[in-house]
């Protein structure tokens, strides 16, 4: 007589209407996932925000070469923020939510850091004094026309 092994049961086809993200991620690989991307956008953030103030040192005062530095680093924060916000979309479909705390931890560190670059711009950057109307007549000392 032979051995036979048992013949190991087929997986079970999934049910219909499941879609392929309605089980919940491993805790193990939702923290270690969260964990890592945290890691590298923080450390993607710091070195392109490296390289934009090396532009800013390179500018050696030219006014407006740092301006277009700082309008393409302001550029580059936005498409970071929305990257990071359709990170945390993903990992909210495949049901990861320490990924998803962790996202939304790094965007909203990057939307704060963005607030502040964009208020740091607009302040040195103010718009300029409105036209005058065009029936203002200037008082001058002793014209007579001052009221």
């Amino acid at each position: 007589m032979t051995y036979a092994p048992p013949v190991p049961p087929l997986p079970r086809p999934p049910r219909p209407g499941r879609l392929p993200w309605s089980r919940r991620t491993p805790l193990g690989w939702d923290i270690a996932l969260g964990i890592v991307l945290f890691l590298v956008e923080a450390a993607v953030f710091l070195w392109v925000g490296f390289g934009y103030g090396m532009e800013v040192w390179a500018a050696q005062g030219k006014q407006a070469r740092i301006d277009a530095a700082h309008l393409a680093e302001l550029a580059w924060m936005r498409h970071f923020l929305i990257v990071t916000v359709v990170i945390a979309a993903c990992a909210l479909l495949s049901r990861a939510p320490w990924t998803v705390v962790s996202q939304l931890l790094a965007a909203g560190a990057v939307a704060a850091l963005l607030v502040l670059a964009q208020h740091d711009y607009d302040r040195a950057h103010p718009g300029p004094a409105p036209a005058p109307d065009p029936g203002y007549t200037p008082c001058y000392s002793g014209s007579g026309r001052c009221s």
